[in-house]
């Protein structure tokens, strides 16, 4: 089981901050470093200083860390053309050794598209132009050097070209996610390295999983090359006034974080962590809402990561 951390910066947290919690983490020994792809905060909290775009800080995470994994749960493909997009990424896994993942989804949070102009289209359109990007994308990093690229789609059109620049990797990781019933899982069998469950209990998470390796079957791909994954609130503490504490950030124990958390003791997150690793999971994100608190990654790297790697 390898953990990695995931940040919602939308909710407050500005490029020092992750800057910080990025090397906390690399420090640790924790696998990877991921954050959201979100212009305007959820819920009751200020979101000060503002949204930060998930590239652009990768980019500049890419050349202030030198070991651990970059990534996005989940870039939204209404946000960026894929030509251009294509670029930007490769580069970035240029600038990082090779150490970028990439997550890429349709696009679900209406209102920040609104706030910030960006067009939303009805859902099957989205899931379109989604299924579409992923066919730009990947073509580009796959097509040789010294040859073109031509796509004709309905949404976007490529002629001749370059298909440039090359990521380091000979792609970068594609991570899809979410529990739709039937598109997603043939997507994922068609192009995802990863396939992630964001923020859902345990059962139907398993059950998630098995419908993408069925996809994986179906589609004549073994369904072990897949990587199954899956992201959760954090909240471990040494003791219960410590576990206490940090649940205060997480609000009440049937609030929205109720039935995505691991949370209990280092012991207790051990095994909670394990039953995932029993449904399949070879990979968690967890999420700490307090960036602030360096302590609760290194007591989690210290008495929990061990045991579950």
């Amino acid at each position: 089981m390898k953990l990695r951390i995931y940040t919602a910066p939308q909710q407050g947290a500005d490029y020092d901050d992750l800057l910080t919690v990025a090397r906390a983490s690399e420090d640790c020994g924790y696998d990877a470093f991921f954050r959201s792809d979100h212009y305007l905060k959820f819920g009751d909290v200020s979101g000060l200083p503002g949204p930060t775009d998930a590239w652009i800080t990768l980019a500049g995470l890419a050349r202030e860390t030198s070991t651990i994994r970059l990534g996005t749960l989940m870039s939204a493909a209404t946000f960026r053309l894929p030509g251009p997009l294509a670029i930007a990424v490769a580069q970035i896994d240029r600038m990082s050794g090779g150490r970028i993942e990439f997550g890429l989804g349709t696009g679900w949070y209406a209102e920040e598209h609104t706030a910030y102009g960006i067009p939303f289209p009805a859902q099957r359109e989205r899931f379109d132009r989604f299924e579409e990007q992923l066919a730009v994308i990947t073509g580009l990093w796959q097509t040789p050097v010294g040859k073109t690229f031509t796509y004709d789609g309905k949404y976007y059109r490529l002629t001749d070209s370059p298909a440039l620049p090359k990521p380091h990797q000979p792609r970068p990781p594609i991570l899809i996610g979410g529990d739709g019933p039937v598109r997603t899982p043939r997507l994922v069998a068609r192009y995802a390295d990863e396939f992630n469950i964001p923020f859902l209990p345990l059962e139907p998470t398993r059950q998630l999983f098995e419908q993408a390796r069925t996809a994986c079957r179906v589609a004549g791909r073994t369904p072990d090359s897949l990587e199954l994954s899956a992201a959760q609130v954090l909240c471990c503490g040494r003791n219960r006034s410590e576990l206490r504490r940090r649940a205060e950030a997480l609000g009440p124990e049937d609030g929205e974080f109720a039935k995505s958390r691991i949370a209990g003791t280092p012991a207790e997150v051990v095994d909670k962590i394990g039953r995932f690793a029993e449904a399949g999971a070879t990979r968690l994100y967890l999420q700490p809402l307090d960036l602030e608190d360096l302590d609760h990654l290194e007591l989690v790297a210290a008495d929990v990561l061990p045991q579950v790697r």
